[in-house]
């Protein structure tokens, strides 16, 4: 097995990454590829104990995985490939609940269950208020949707994610990782295996644990989301639509998303014109005015029960579950954040038709974590690691 690491200006994290992985895998085994970086990514992964190539100018995450799969020949010295981003972190049983599913010899890729690193703590009440929406999200996603669509029958997981997921090698080849014109790569290289009729994707949420950095600020947090929104209508473009299952299951996807989004964008604005249209009505009754029409359409009554209620209700199975009262209270303003990604949904729809995108990235901000303590046998003492610089045009 191989651990791939796409990294691009990662020195604050990688070492601990690496660190983390190479306590499941031979440090041997552990790739990065340092994307144009400018910082010290590529020596700080060398002397962690990784293979490092070097890519000069910046080819972007899926263009730096690809050279990566093809310099070190994965596909060729290897069974399984884990991928990695350059801050995650795997659980200690990544490997032990994550492995065994590979054991159907369908199932071409597990994707690891995502969880959120909270040490260190953001620093600002709006971080901690942001990555505590953002877990809230992963759990309802992964327990109440995604597991189902693991359904061996199904087969109809629409993101093996980057940050943390394995490929079988044998599919993991005939996967066109690029994507050209994608801004990432996670959506389209599991659409290529739907597309493609290359097996199966297996998703547990007790299996292939991993946490990783989500953002502590307003501003990172809408660009990563609008990145990730964007990525997914660029690859439906792509792809189009097929037969079967996945593709039905996703076109449902799409209007349920489409119709939500569009509700709570609009919920806000209605809410406050009935309630104007009510207390016209109230003061010069006209049967024949708009007014009549609007008042009344939407009430507090109806926001409260059809929209706040049932995401308070998910915020306390996800206080429960998670153990943290603390969601109990910032539940309270996790409605307004779901307006803010509605309006990224709709906001990128039509760019993904009227605009193609490099890939080229830039890495978010991050948080530093604990000094790592080196123990007897860490990776770090291993020898012989390896850098390859590599120049040449980006494309």
């Amino acid at each position: 097995m191989a651990v791939l690491v796409a990294a691009h200006n990662e020195a604050l994290v990688i070492a601990e990454t690496i660190r983390a992985a190479s306590r499941l895998v031979d440090t041997k085994n552990i790739h990065v590829v340092s994307d144009g970086s400018t910082d010290d990514t590529a020596s700080v992964a060398v002397t962690a104990g990784a293979h490092v190539l070097e890519l000069n100018p910046n080819r972007g995450k899926a263009g730096a995985l690809a050279a990566g799969i093809e310099h070190f020949e994965l596909c060729q010295r290897f069974e399984v490939v884990l991928l990695l981003d350059a801050d995650t972190h795997l659980s200690p049983d990544y490997l032990t609940t994550g492995l065994p599913l590979f054991g159907d010899p369908e199932v071409v890729a597990v994707a690891g269950r995502a969880r959120t690193i909270d040490d260190p703590a953001s620093p600002s009440r709006l971080g901690r208020f942001l990555i505590a929406y953002r877990e809230r999200l992963y759990l309802i996603v992964q327990l109440l949707l995604k597991f189902g669509q693991a359904a061996k029958w199904a087969n109809a997981v629409t993101i093996v994610p980057g940050f943390a997921s394995m490929y079988r090698t044998s599919a993991l080849e005939r996967i066109d990782v690029t994507g050209a014109g994608l801004v990432i790569e996670d959506f389209n290289m599991t659409f290529e295996i739907h597309a493609k009729k290359l097996g199966r994707i297996e998703f547990h949420p007790s299996a292939a644990v991993a946490y990783t950095q989500d953002p502590d600020t307003l501003g990172e947090y809408v660009r990563q989301v609008r990145r990730w929104i964007l990525g997914f209508w660029q690859t439906v473009r792509r792809h189009h639509f097929h037969t079967g299952v996945f593709w039905i299951a996703l076109a449902v996807f799409i209007v349920e998303l489409l119709l939500s989004s569009l509700l709570l964008v609009l919920l806000l604005p209605l809410l406050i014109g009935s309630m104007l249209a009510t207390a016209l009505q109230a003061v010069a009754p006209d049967a024949g005015s708009w007014s009549l029409w609007l008042a009344g359409l939407l009430t507090p009554q109806d926001v409260l029960v059809g929209v706040l209620l049932p995401d308070y209700l998910l915020t306390i199975m996800a206080a429960c579950v998670l153990r943290q009262p603390r969601y109990l209270l910032l539940g309270l303003g996790f409605p307004l954040m779901r307006v803010v990604d509605a309006g990224l949904c709709l906001r990128t729809l039509p760019m993904a038709w009227l605009a193609r995108s490099s890939g080229v990235w830039v890495s978010p901000t991050r948080r530093a974590g604990p000094a790592p303590v080196l123990i007897a046998g860490d990776s770090a003492d291993i020898p012989n690691p390896t850098v390859i610089p590599v120049g040449g045009d980006t494309r």
